[in-house]
């Protein structure tokens, strides 16, 4: 018995010594695999978007899942070979016109923009030389060509990576059973219709979020494309199809989409800049106040402030695969918030009495002479 007793101390250490390294190895692991564990996360809100054409042409039109998703990846794939077809030989070629009229750009921007100080000469000066200083930027022939190389590499391992994501987006969707057999399993039995319910509101907001974007992008991307051909600014295309995949990235999409064009607007003259400048503000207007909110109606209702910090956060951590999940990510917090902590608390009847009190500073003690 004493023996026994005097074990016991080592054991416990001997335990906690295995349960640390366990710990250890997972967290090295997990950091280890933090870009994977993204894809995947991107994979998965893409099978919760997909599966709602699926589930609605399987029940609504008794199609078997299977032709039910060939027709699905079918008006994708036909849909983006359609819009490949169409406007990326455009915007290619806008592209190259971009790049290999940079320096001009530069120089008529400096030059433009110099044209403001003509009262103060130096400026003029340190403007003009600033804007000349791009073709120092361009790299050597040397450099291109290995740099060049480090791109295809670049290149070829992306592809690999796509045709990776793609087959376990396919995969999910056709049979997501198994996933949410191993999803259902992480909770209790009592906890798992909280479980079911938060997926669900989960799978509505990242649905609409999608919609909305798609249709709000196409709006954008038609119409700065429209105006800045209109303009004459060179690239119209270019900012377009820049403008089509800014409204994926919530609140800073806008600056992504319009300062490009500004600038390069601003390189053709200021007029040309100033009418872009307030196209730009008044797209935003309209979109922002009046059709995005309808598009997304209450399907995807997150406070702003909520938004931005994680499309910071996600931003600076993992660049623009985490800017682009940070929306997603919020609809999934804001979804398992709701269900398995706000349904619990019990609901307070004078909540806007207290939110009024700290906006407008309404000291409390009024408030209990009145009641009194």
């Amino acid at each position: 018995m004493p023996l026994n007793e005097s074990k016991q101390p080592f054991d416990v250490i001997k335990k906690g010594l295995w349960y640390g390294v366990g710990v250890f190895l997972f967290i090295w692991i997990c950091y280890k695999i933090f870009s994977v564990i993204l894809l995947l996360l991107f994979a998965l809100v893409l099978v919760l978007i997909l599966n709602s054409p699926v589930a609605w042409l399987e029940k609504k039109k008794k199609m078997r899942r299977g032709w039910a998703c060939a027709i699905v990846f079918g008006t994708v794939v036909i849909g983006l070979g359609l819009l490949s077809w169409l406007v990326f030989p455009i915007i290619s070629s806008q592209l190259g016109t971009l790049a290999n009229n940079l320096p001009s750009y530069a120089t008529r921007f400096s030059n433009n923009v110099a044209s403001w100080f003509e009262n103060y000469p130096e400026i003029q000066k340190q403007i003009r030389a600033d804007g000349s200083s791009l073709f120092n930027w361009l790299p050597s022939l040397p450099t291109a060509a290995v740099q060049i190389g480090n791109i295809s590499l670049s290149i070829l391992g992306a592809v690999i990576i796509l045709i990776i994501f793609i087959s376990m987006v396919v995969y999910g969707v056709a049979n997501p059973r198994p996933l949410l057999e191993i999803y259902f399993s992480f909770f209790s039995a009592g906890k798992r219709i909280k479980a079911e319910r938060a997926l669900l509101h989960t799978a509505d907001m990242l649905t609409g979020w999608m919609q909305a974007n798609l249709i709000g992008g196409a709006i954008a991307a038609v119409l700065v494309t429209t105006f800045l051909s209109i303009m004459k600014v060179p690239g119209a295309w270019v900012w377009g199809a820049l403008a089509l995949f800014a409204e994926l990235i919530p609140r800073i999409g806008f600056y992504i989409m319009s300062i490009p064009p500004l600038l390069v607007g601003l390189s053709v003259s200021p007029f040309t800049a100033l009418w872009i400048l307030i196209f730009f503000l008044a797209l935003d207007e309209v979109l922002g106040d009046f059709v995005m909110p309808r598009l997304r109606s209450t399907t995807m209702n997150v406070h702003p402030v909520s938004t931005i910090f994680l499309l910071l956060a996600m931003g600076s951590a993992f660049g623009l695969v985490g800017a682009l999940l940070s929306t997603p990510l919020a609809a999934i917090i804001k979804a398992y918030y709701e269900e398995f902590y706000l349904s619990n608390v019990k609901e307070d009847i004078e909540m806007e009495k207290r939110i009024d009190q700290v906006i407008y500073h309404l000291p409390s003690a009024n408030r209990g002479m009145k009641k009194k």
